[in-house]
């Protein structure tokens, strides 16, 4: 399967959804269409700047709200794949905002299915996050609940044949509320704040993370829930990796905050198979099962696997981490 002829990105202006569409417009020659949906003027219009409607005449810039569902449909006109990325992200005003997460990220996945199955959409993509995983914040539940519907409205598809999946991974190495700005950051001043030495995260850079929706944009079957194989590290590592003198603080774990990531419970596992560099959540359609098994020679994970940022058998060691960090830096300066 092909990249499909015309795309509309939801939280199109984000981290993720620029590199998305840089590497769209690398990767697919004769785009028709290439809607970029967000709420936000002056990211559409700052984005416009690198990517002008004169040069890329399939580009569109699309101002909406994933609340309003007569605004999605009508962005969803002549759209082949909608890749959902918009979402509210931030735990702590999770907390304190719950109503407003809930409206953006449950009610927004709701509209994204029910505009898509008014439209001629063949597939749709939704991001999710390490936190919907046996969650304990109010953040992490309102994505079990996206990734739920999504999965879900396979069941509505109909005659449509229209394939609803859910990519999932954790945090985007130097995104925004990361530990690595704060980090760089405190490397000019006296000390490193950490909230636990003993915490793990998984690590994935942004590339990754496109290429992964990318990989189920051109492969998804329908149904299931997509989590690349990816390294860990160790915090204290991390911070190893920066160099310097500085102490460490600690903080204390903060209010919905985990030890480790998890992307796969042991509850999972009766339901995850395995393929190259991904592991697959399936939902109960033994077709999905028959079409990774054919395509992929797919296997089942053992009874019991859970997949875990501090069980995880690939780990990243200070010199590794050196090196995305001096590219990270990189990167940084040149954009």
């Amino acid at each position: 399967m092909t990249i499909p002829n015309s795309i509309l990105v939801t939280g199109g202006t984000g981290s993720f959804g620029k590199a998305f569409i840089r590497k769209i417009i690398q990767r697919k020659k004769n785009l028709k269409r290439l809607v970029i949906y967000s709420r936000d003027e002056l990211k559409q219009y700052e984005m416009a700047r690198e990517f002008p409607e004169k040069k890329y005449k399939f580009i569109r810039y699309f101002l909406g709200d994933v609340r309003d569902l007569s605004r999605l449909k009508l962005a969803m006109q002549g759209i082949d794949c909608v890749v959902h990325a918009a979402a509210l992200k931030q735990v702590p005003a999770a907390e304190y905002n719950p109503i407003e997460f809930i409206k953006t990220n449950v009610i927004g996945a709701q509209n994204i299915i029910e505009a898509s199955l008014k439209s001629k959409v063949k597939s749709v993509i939704a991001l999710s996050t390490d936190k919907a995983c046996a969650p304990i914040n109010l953040y992490g539940a309102t994505k079990l609940c996206s990734d739920k519907l999504f999965i879900a409205a396979n069941n509505l598809a109909g005659k449509s044949n229209i394939k609803y999946s859910v990519v999932r991974y954790g945090n985007v190495f130097g995104s925004r509320g990361s530990v690595v700005p704060l980090f760089l950051k405190q490397k000019k001043e006296s000390h490193y704040t950490i909230t636990d030495k003993n915490m793990t995260r998984f690590n994935i850079s942004l590339d990754k993370g496109v290429e992964t929706v990318i990989w189920g944009m051109t492969n998804f079957f329908g149904g299931e829930i997509l989590v690349p194989k990816i390294p860990s590290f160790k915090i204290l590592d991390l911070i190893k990796s920066f160099g310097g003198r500085n102490k460490i603080k600690i903080i204390g774990i903060r209010k919905g905050e985990k030890l480790h990531e998890e992307m796969i419970t042991s509850s999972d596992s009766l339901n995850t198979i395995e393929i190259n560099n991904f592991y697959l959540i399936l939902n109960e359609n033994k077709r999905c099962l028959q079409y990774y098994k054919k395509k992929y020679n797919a296997k089942f994970v053992p009874k019991q696997f859970s997949y875990a940022s501090n069980t995880n058998p690939k780990n990243l060691n200070v010199d590794q981490l050196k090196k995305i960090l001096k590219e990270y830096v990189y990167t940084q300066k040149r954009n």
